[in-house]
């Protein structure tokens, strides 16, 4: 058996070999760009400018990012995003839309319209006043017009037709909205409510169609009941995970395949990929040391049992002193480490479309 060092030592290798696979010439297949929408999973900084207290943009946040920034990711580092883009041999930061500091030739070959704390449901979306899905289209409109502006419509359709585009959403409709604030409760079952994000979901996926995106992963659900807050929150169960909101998420995920298998049948030329990570970032979860590291159930910043966000800031004397260490950067939050291993892991999901 291989022990946790090695283990980890063997994704490392993995994703030098995945690195090395890309520079070989395929099909003629290419990645123009990498494209993402979501929420704070994939959010490389929108929340910047926003105004709402969902944001990250201040230390510990960003320690081991390029530089040490704090530049609005919720992780001490990279997010899948960027891991991703680097692993399709594109630069290795995607910058975020609503970033005054780029600009439309560095979108160019990758943008993100996420943004952190949203959902598919706008109800969502209000609870923190972060950016709605329907706003994140808006914005992939609007980036759509200036890169035909710059590059003339010939060229932005390539780019659009051959970006793969990351979407990362659905976890905040479940723990925020429907579990813990219940706002949609009185209105739906679980199952009606898992059905209505769907349902919405794929005008979302009708629209961006419609606007060139041709190649999608559409990332499931992983298992929201083991976050450390979720643990915290579950008190009467001895801060074990949250069952209730893990079936949820494989009850959403188990619809999401089949809602994917239709997108690929009725949309000409479409492809779209279901990327299932709930199973291997549950077997991180459960065993941590075989992939290097040494805590699961709490996260490196502060206490790393209810924090995020402005409650993970450098006031708090308990925050961790290597985040490698840990499986989560805060309580909700992967760390950088657990990203990259998630990225290398996601990434043969993406391999269809090189």
């Amino acid at each position: 058996m291989l022990t946790g060092m090695a283990l980890a030592d063997l994704y490392n290798l993995l994703l030098f070999f995945v690195q090395i696979l890309i520079l070989v010439p395929n099909s003629g297949a290419t990645v123009s760009a990498i494209i993402v929408f979501g929420d704070s999973t994939v959010d490389t900084g929108n929340n910047n400018y926003v105004p709402t207290i969902a944001k990250s943009n201040f230390p510990p946040y960003g320690r081991d990012f390029p530089g040490g920034l704090p530049t609005g990711r919720f992780c001490n580092g990279r997010l899948p995003p960027d891991f991703l883009s680097e692993l399709a041999g594109l630069k290795p930061i995607i910058p975020a839309y609503l970033d005054p500091a780029y600009s439309i030739s560095d979108f160019a070959t990758g943008v993100c319209f996420a943004s952190a704390a949203t959902g598919y449901d706008n109800a969502t979306a209000d609870i923190l006043r972060v950016i709605p899905l329907w706003k994140e289209v808006e914005y992939f409109r609007d980036y759509k017009k200036r890169l035909t502006d710059y590059l003339g419509i010939e060229k932005a359709n390539e780019i659009l037709r051959e970006a793969i585009y990351i979407v990362s959403i659905g976890s905040n409709d479940f723990i925020e909205n429907y579990y813990s604030l219940q706002m949609r409760r009185s209105e739906f079952t679980l199952e009606q409510y898992q059905d209505f994000l769907l349902g919405i979901s794929e005008n979302f996926f009708n629209q961006i169609y419609q606007l060139g995106a041709r190649k999608i992963s559409l990332t499931g659900l992983s298992p929201v009941g083991c976050l450390p807050a979720e643990r915290t929150g579950n008190f009467m169960d001895s801060f074990n995970c949250n069952e209730e909101y893990n079936n949820a998420a494989l009850e959403f995920n188990r619809k999401a395949k089949i809602f994917v298998a239709k997108l690929n049948t009725e949309l000409p030329g479409i492809r779209v990929v279901y990327a299932e990570i709930y199973d291997f970032v549950s077997e991180i979860i459960t065993k941590p040391s075989e992939f290097g590291f040494e805590v699961a159930d709490i996260g490196c910043c502060a206490t790393g049992t209810f924090e995020t966000g402005f409650l993970c800031n450098t006031d708090n004397p308990f925050t961790c002193p290597d985040a490698d260490k840990y499986v989560f950067w805060d309580s909700i939050h992967p760390s950088e480490r657990t990203n990259k291993i998630v990225s290398v892991y996601l990434f043969k999901y993406l391999q269809s479309f090189l």
